[in-house]
């Protein structure tokens, strides 16, 4: 069997992979130049640090290959929480908000370097073969053909190649939220597509390491400084660097630009990153040379074509960063697509439409959820109610484990569950939550905490998990159901 694999970044590699070990003939079509040849280096820098979870874990765990996961994860920095930056009352503050409360960790990791490993995999097989520079003009899934432009380097210009043509048994689009195969496939099947651009773009900085070759602010974290309107992150690097982004509305980077007062506004909004992390002079010079760019949700349906053609990763849903998942929910893609392929070796027909069928509300679920998450980085993180709500459901989460109960967050992060089946569950105990505040138990704690110091604070944690519990203990079936 022939598989052909557009598009060799994480997804498509780990594609590739899943392919190679069940014997396909493989090849793959990449329209950049090799990753990990050292003068490419600028042109994959463009892309916001990984937080490597279960579901990508999982994934790189089912390729077959037993030291695959272990070499990619020997590259990873872990996070046990988010690193809370803020003032209060007029004083510059750290807090930690764990995660997990069994204690998982996220993990971090550039995103080049798991490509790399993907791919050192890959050119270790001998029956996969490796196209960089060439472009994908056309695609006949009927007839199971596509052609290819092949682009040489010259000087700073990519010219015209040859075109040629090549037959395959299947086509695995992985070529990334602007994909060429998902433009082909919408001409042959009457697909919904759905894109959007939000209001907020992104700029990324780096941070170096200390003098002596150190971290600069605690490393097993990442770090969040919430403004709002605005928001500064910044992510571990193995090498004892941080990535860090800045996202803020286009009319926000517009205002900067135009009034050049950018140490200014990281001043009164993200407190002690300049000079801490990153010097007045480098921070300018970060904001003028690094792109400014959009953040795109794209959704659609339906991922396949017959037999022959199908789409994973950004090319099926790309999603905004804001809840970590949209490269674990990639690399998730492959393991279900290869497994249900398994499931029906003779019929890659029924296969492709249970794949477009099971898959679709899931990565449409993730979307949503990317795109709320914004709100609770970017402003809840800080609110006392947030923080509150957020006790409860953690406590609930480590006592109640009779009831099924756990976090939106950990089932996304620190599971396999169907980003659907967690959506559903989260909202069942949604209800529950709001049962015990109709009570009235949560209001009364709700107001102690506002306006009773410290002490209130305890007294609030305990009125509401008494409340919850007996609305939670009552309502089990549901929560079952």
């Amino acid at each position: 069997m022939k598989t052909v694999v557009v598009g060799a970044g994480p997804v498509g590699a780990l594609a590739a992979l899943y392919a190679a070990v069940r014997g396909h003939d493989v090849e793959i079509y990449e329209l950049r130049p090799d990753i990990r040849d050292p003068s490419t280096a600028p042109l994959n820098t463009k892309s916001i640090n990984l937080a490597l979870s279960e579901r990508g874990i999982n994934s790189l765990r089912k390729t077959g290959l037993s030291d695959l996961a272990d070499a990619v994860l020997a590259d990873t920095v872990p996070m046990h929480g988010r690193m809370i930056h803020v003032r209060k009352h007029g004083e510059y503050v750290r807090e930690a908000q764990q995660y997990d409360a069994h204690g998982r960790d996220l993990l971090a990791m550039d995103r080049t370097q798991l490509n790399r490993a993907l791919i050192d995999h890959l050119h270790a097989m001998p029956n996969v073969k490796f196209f960089f520079k060439h472009k994908l003009i056309g695609v006949d899934f009927k007839k199971k053909s596509a052609w290819f432009e092949n682009r040489t380097e010259k000087k700073d210009l990519l010219t015209q190649g040859p075109e040629f043509k090549l037959t395959f048994d299947l086509l695995i689009g992985a070529d990334g939220a602007h994909s060429a195969v998902r433009n082909h496939l919408m001409k042959v099947v009457p697909m919904t597509y759905q894109q959007e651009y939000i209001d907020k773009l992104w700029c990324q900085f780096g941070v170096p390491t200390t003098s002596d070759g150190d971290f600069r602010i605690p490393p097993n974290y990442l770090h969040i400084w919430p403004a709002d309107e605005s928001m500064f992150i910044a992510i571990p690097n193995t090498d004892k660097t941080f990535t860090s982004t800045l996202f803020m509305s286009k009319e926000g980077f517009e205002e900067l630009e135009a009034s050049g007062k950018v140490v200014e506004y990281f001043s009164k909004n993200f407190p002690a990153v300049v000079p801490d992390l990153i010097t007045e002079e480098d921070l300018k010079k970060q904001f003028v040379n690094n792109e400014h760019l959009p953040l795109i949700s794209i959704k659609c349906t339906p991922y396949h074509y017959s037999d022959a053609g199908v789409i994973v990763g950004d090319a099926a849903h790309a999603m905004v960063p804001f809840y970590g998942q949209g490269m674990n929910a990639g690399l998730e893609d492959v393991r279900v697509l290869f497994d249900i392929l398994d499931k029906y070796p003779s019929d890659r027909t029924r296969a492709l439409n249970e794949y477009t069928k099971e898959r679709t509300p899931d990565a449409q679920t993730i979307n949503d959820l990317a795109l709320g998450n914004y709100r609770e980085m970017a402003s809840d993180v800080k609110k006392p109610l947030y923080l509150l709500r957020k006790w409860v459901e953690e406590t609930l989460y480590v006592h109640l484990p009779s009831l099924g109960w756990a976090t939106q967050y950990s089932r996304v992060t620190f599971s396999n569950m169907r980003y659907s089946e967690v959506y559903q569950a989260s909202q069942r105990q949604a209800r529950i939550l709001n049962i015990a505040v109709g009570l009235g138990l949560a209001t009364v704690a709700g107001s102690t905490l506002l306006f009773a110091g410290n002490g209130g604070l305890h007294r609030a944690k305990m009125g509401v998990l008494r409340g919850i519990c007996l609305a939670a203990q009552g309502a089990q079936r549901v929560i079952q159901g």
